[in-house]
């Protein structure tokens, strides 16, 4: 079979070649961090090589900076959750914090050039916390000399306002929406029952920018359903939508939105949408037939018109919250003699569908198999589901069993409860009794996704291990006097105008401790090449009473890895706010250092002026620990002597 050739691989080749003859290369690598994701693509990788296994034991603080902007939520403004990645772009390193404001910073210095106010309102309009996943950054192709906004930095706040300032400056963008701001509901027209909150940033390709958005999850049936807008960069002109969610069943359902982030194919032009789960999101008697084939979805769509070039839905009809919730990641995989376009979307479920980035057709087997039926009256639950056995998922196929130091210490509390619970394997429908949840939803995969080394086609992914308990409440018996408002960590949700409410719970004991086994957190390595799991370790320590629990428990995680060429896989995510360096080809755990709270972002990996730094934002997560900070801070080696 002939051998595929891409110009990627021919353009390596010719590295190589030109570095043997000691010439200099005719493309420099790319060190800067321009995306959310580190590209467009979401790799999540860094051609950075100065720190290796080797030297990483010297790696320092470079320095730090506090911004000012976080809560602990015991004052007016709600707790912070920061999950932002720094971008490191015009030779600069921007942030964007939760109380949506953009900070500009020196690279190698940590000093502040410049700060943005947005003057954003700070209330919990759609979430329970204050919540920012950071800023994009756009330039123009031929900039005109001495204008402003040639260089743009774009930040998105809950109530759905999209800010635009000069990159050099912080200024507003004055031709961009009304003085600078963009106001993103006034796209808001359908079952306009909360503001289209911009949490997460917006992709940037050319001359557009393409924005999901966030919504109050769990609380209506008809909520505005799952618009992606794509608007013109300079101006905020609407150019495309594309609509998740048919017309006909918008009087029905809603939500199905992108919010998470997006990957970008410039080869192709090609847009791929992680669409989430549809509304309501625990009962689905208001849309059997599966009459929506686009929710819980990867999509790929025209950049230009926003078209569908193809999807494929990766749960039917979604009665588990189980939405596509992070970009694929896009990676040429060589198998079988074949150099083949892929993308790894991550899920939930802890399944890795590999599939081809250009039909959608799957790399590696999709498999319908039969799942259980819904018990529950005017529900319906799809007969099968779509299963992954290769690359091996991510969470085990069975619920991890009763921790039996947990069951000790609780006086056979989580023996007794299972005994009350539904649970007949993966894709158990929630129950009125109640349903054992695993994979929960908090994942399997979180929003981060994974990272791929392009080179060794490599992907690393961390996973969370929790099991739920997932139960119906009927209308009648449900009394809104004692919902909580915490929807989204656990407590009772509405449900509006559906016959049943809902009540999510962790199955703890009574002392607080899982009832299920450990890990509760792993990261793993695949070799995208033959499907093989090559390593897979605990991650992170679980802390419970004051004391951190041993490393074998792993911890659960939200945030995601990223890779270097210099061989490592760096990542914060974890509940014990420590940041991790591990050697991507054996998992071992090379280094770690402690931050002031848990690092739920990626990390930037840059390189200026001759020096490779590493910096996270240590934010926190309510979901984790109750742990805030405002701190961003950088890591490099030291200078040789």
């Amino acid at each position: 079979m002939k051998r595929t050739v891409s110009l990627g691989s021919a353009l390596c080749s010719a590295l190589a070649i030109t570095a043997a003859l000691g010439l200099a290369p005719a493309v420099a690598a790319d060190n800067t961090w321009s995306t959310f994701n580190g590209d467009l693509k979401a790799q999540k990788y860094s051609p950075a090589d100065q720190i290796t296994p080797e030297n990483i034991g010297k790696l320092k603080k470079a320095w730090e900076v506090h911004t000012g902007d976080v809560s602990d939520g015991s004052g007016d403004i709600p707790m912070s959750v920061w999950s932002a990645t720094p971008l490191f772009v015009n030779d600069t390193v921007y942030v964007g914090t939760p109380f949506y404001n953009i900070v500009a910073i020196e690279p190698d210095t940590g000093k502040v050039k410049w700060t943005y106010k947005s003057n954003a309102v700070l209330k919990a309009l759609t979430q329970p916390d204050m919540k920012n996943r950071g800023v994009a950054y756009w330039e123009a192709e031929n900039p005109v000399e001495g204008q402003l906004c040639q260089k743009r930095i774009y930040i998105g706040t809950m109530d759905a306002k999209l800010h635009a300032v000069d990159a050099d400056t912080g200024k507003p963008c004055a031709d961009f929406g009304n003085n600078g701001v963009l106001d993103i509901n006034s796209w808001n027209t359908e079952n306009a029952k909360w503001p289209l909150s911009i949490l997460q940033p917006p992709t940037v390709y050319k001359d557009k920018l393409y924005i999901g958005w966030a919504g109050k999850d769990w609380v209506e049936s008809m909520a505005p359903p799952g618009t992606v807008f794509a608007v013109d960069a300079r101006t905020g002109k609407l150019e495309w939508t594309f609509e998740s969610i048919p017309a006909e069943m918008r009087p029905k359902s809603g939500t199905a939105n992108v919010w998470g982030s997006m990957s970008i194919d410039p080869d192709r032009n090609i847009l791929y949408l992680p669409v989430s789960s549809p509304s309501p999101n625990f009962y689905g008697g208001n849309r059997l037939g599966d009459p929506m084939p686009l929710t819980t979805s990867v999509t790929a769509v025209d950049t230009d018109t926003g078209n569908v070039i193809w999807s494929r839905q990766l749960v039917h009809h979604d009665i588990w919250d189980y939405d596509t919730n992070s970009p694929p990641t896009l990676v040429d995989i060589e198998k079988d003699g074949q150099v083949i376009p892929g993308l790894v979307q991550t899920s939930k479920q802890g399944f890795l569908y590999v599939l081809n980035r250009y039909t959608g057709e799957p790399i590696y087997p999709i498999e319908e198999r039969s799942v259980p039926a819904s018990d529950v009256e005017g529900e319906v639950a799809s007969k099968t589901q779509p299963f992954v056995d290769r690359p091996e998922p991510t969470v085990r196929a069975k619920w991890p069993g009763v921790f039996w130091l947990a069951d000790a210490l609780s006086f056979g509390y989580c023996s007794r409860k299972l005994k009350e619970l539904r649970y007949d394997g993966q894709f158990t429908p929630p129950s009125l009794k109640g349903t054992l949840a695993y994979p929960a939803l908090i994942g399997g995969v979180e929003w981060g996704g994974g990272a791929v080394d392009p080179e060794s086609q490599t992907f690393v992914v961390n996973s969370s291990h929790v099991v739920q308990i997932n139960q119906l409440i009927p209308r009648k018996e449900y009394n809104v006097d004692t919902d909580d408002g915490a929807h989204q960590n656990g407590g009772f949700a509405p449900m509006k105008d559906s016959p049943y409410g809902f009540r999510m719970t962790t199955f703890l004991n009574p002392l607080g401790m899982p009832c299920w086994n450990p890990p509760y957190g792993e990261i793993s390595a695949y070799n995208l090449k033959t499907g093989d799991l090559l390593w897979r370790k605990p991650m992170g320590a679980v802390q419970q009473w004051g004391f951190y629990m041993p490393d074998a428990w792993g911890s659960v995680t939200i945030g995601a890895p990223a890779i270097t060429k210099g061989g490592l896989v760096f990542i914060g995510a974890s509940m014990d706010s420590k940041v991790r360096a591990f050697d991507q080809k054996t998992g071992d755990l090379l280094w770690k250092a402690q931050v002031d709270a848990p690092a739920v972002a990626m990390p930037a990996i840059y390189t200026y002026k001759g020096k490779q730094y590493v910096v996270f934002v240590a934010g926190g997560n309510s979901i984790l620990t109750p742990r805030v900070s405002d701190q961003v801070v950088a890591f490099t080696l030291p200078d040789a002597n």
